[in-house]
């Protein structure tokens, strides 16, 4: 079997394994037929914002590809540019719009706000950087500013310009009369001049594949007036502050080739083999389709192995800070959800499917069913492409075994005795019989979902003081069920298996059966009537949390505090 080659039979689910297989082989194909000694697994975006959770598919896409290729035995990097000397477009909201005086200039030349950060894109890339590291995300960072003004592409963007009829060539076939959207990395001012031309420009110079930055301002608001190729000097006009400058692109670097240009020569400079992208960059005329065509003829390179992956949206976030004028990103979604859970929502799923981050009562389900395949992956025989994608959700060849607790208590019982107390850790771990760090990072996770993302209309309000107008009138049935509750009540509230036969048990006893006997119809009202009387005296609601944990969470005292006239 030859080296590369996948070491099972796939499932038609196991997307991983059939990406990497592709990549492989593409990667064997341009280079001769073997596997070159370092495989390139690329990542890129431009941090030009907060980075949410539809970017984090850019990442986590390559990540687990380049796993895969490395659990095989093969050299392989992940290796992530950040487009940083993309242009700043806008001023978000709650930025002061005195910054509109920045928009044109490279990211980073942009000032943080905050002052807290060296730039403007340094102020995203921090929380990015750290959530990957919580994520055991290893990855190989270019940044483009560096790159370009280091000169280090120098001799593509001659080359770039030097064929600049031949890229034009391309570029017309898939120009449309009407601008495609921008997309990442790609500036509004370069998308139009590869469309329309500019106002008061030749053709040739409208549609000139190299961008300088102005040399007054800094801006990327220039109109090029002429270009020699024999001295390489480049001339131009700011339209933002009016200055005329010439830069020699030979020995000065001060500015970008445009996106569609720009992406495919990196694949060429840096070896890419493989490389993902929004479904977006693969429709006829964006960048990956322009690039394949532009790779080959300008610069020598190949296209690497492509998957377009489809939008990952966000809900059920009444109290997230970020839905006012924000974006949830990876480092919001990690104060509630354990690494190996974030992770297994994108493994689990094929790139082209779109799916939501619940940041509501589904993470309630979410928690439950990563619990129960994670009891099913205990089992050997039991392994399938569900168990695999557990499986690379839950490590990483760099980080092992990423953090789970000790005592798996499951996520729906943490959250709801933080509700009942006011998210006291120690009170939690005294109800359910472990210690906090033991419940670790579970129960930080639950204690903050149940305060910072569920609305305070749909907490939990424990009485302070019992309801003795409600007690008083009692009917003789209510009664009777109050007496034989309290009568029961086990002296261990951590026992919940015993309170919640002693709760569901109370009904049977006062019809004459045992709590062991089968509930008849008059006792499952009777049951569902006892229910509602018990969180009408402890929450002052119809509903709440399961009554054997409210119970737990309460004690002893304070149970029957309230339930006692």
């Amino acid at each position: 079997m030859a080296r590369g080659q996948r070491d099972q039979q796939t499932d038609p689910t196991d997307w991983v394994t059939r990406t990497a297989d592709l990549a492989l082989r593409h990667a064997e194909q341009v280079n001769g037929g073997t596997l070159p000694e370092v495989v390139t697994c690329a990542s890129g975006i431009s941090p030009s914002g907060p980075i949410h959770l539809g970017n984090l598919r850019e990442f986590l896409t390559v990540h687990f590809v380049a796993e895969e290729i490395r659990r095989r035995g093969i050299t392989v990097r992940h290796l992530h540019s950040w487009d940083d000397y993309d242009r700043f477009r806008k001023v978000p909201a709650g930025v002061d719009p005195s910054f509109a005086e920045h928009i044109g200039k490279p990211l980073t030349a942009v000032p943080d706000p905050t002052g807290e950060f060296e730039n403007w894109a340094e102020r995203f890339k921090a929380p990015l950087r750290a959530a990957l590291a919580d994520l055991g995300c290893d990855m190989v960072e270019v940044n483009q500013t560096e790159m370009y003004r280091a000169g280090a592409y120098r001799e593509q963007v001659l080359t770039a310009i030097r064929k600049r009829g031949e890229i034009e060539s391309v570029m017309s076939r898939f120009r449309t009369k009407k601008a495609d959207p921008v997309e990442d990395g790609e500036s509004t001012a370069e998308s139009t001049a590869e469309v329309e031309g500019g106002a008061g420009t030749s053709e040739d110079l409208a549609r000139f594949p190299y961008k300088p930055y102005c040399r007054g301002c800094g801006r990327d608001t220039v109109t090029l007036t002429s270009y020699d190729d024999d001295t390489t000097d480049l001339a131009y006009t700011c339209d933002a502050c009016g200055e005329s400058h010439v830069t020699n692109v030979a020995t000065q670097n001060e500015g970008k080739l445009v996106w569609k240009v720009d992406w495919p020569m990196r694949w060429t400079y840096e070896g890419v083999h493989f490389e993902p992208g929004g479904v977006d960059h693969a429709s006829p005329g964006s960048s990956y389709t322009v690039g394949k065509e532009i790779v080959g003829p300008i610069f020598g390179g190949t296209a690497p192995s492509f998957v377009g992956y489809s939008f990952v949206g966000v809900a059920g976030m009444p109290k997230m800070s970020s839905s006012k004028g924000g974006v949830p990103t990876a480092a919001e979604a990690l104060r509630i959800l354990e690494a190996p859970i974030l992770r297994w929502l994108y493994v689990r799923r094929q790139p082209k499917q779109a799916f939501n981050v619940d940041f509501g009562v589904e993470v309630l389900r979410l928690y439950d069913e990563w619990d129960a395949l994670t009891k099913k992956a205990a089992v050997p025989e039991k392994r399938d492409a569900a168990v695999l994608a557990w499986e690379r959700a839950s490590a990483t060849s760099t980080a092992g075994t990423l953090p789970t607790p000790a005592v798996p208590v499951p996520f729906r019982m943490l959250s709801s005795i933080a509700d009942v107390t006011a998210g006291s850790r120690e009170i939690i771990a005294r109800t359910v019989g472990a210690s906090e760090a033991d419940l670790e990072p579970r129960l930080t996770k639950a204690a903050t979902w149940i305060t910072d993302y569920v609305d305070p209309e749909d907490r939990t309000t424990v009485r302070t003081e019992a309801d003795t107008a409600r007690l008083s009138a009692l009917t003789p049935e209510e009664s009777r069920w109050l007496e034989l509750l309290l009568a029961g009540l086990p002296a261990d509230f951590t026992d919940t298996d015993a309170l919640t036969s002693l709760i569901y048990g109370v009904p049977k006893l006062a019809r004459g059966l045992s709590v062991d006997d089968a509930p008849t119809d008059e006792v499952k009202a009777d049951q569902k009537a006892f229910f509602k009387l018990l969180y009408e005296l402890l929450v002052a609601a119809e509903r709440g949390p399961r009554l054997p944990t409210l119970f737990a969470a309460l004690g002893d005292d304070r149970v029957r505090a309230l339930l006692t006239a």
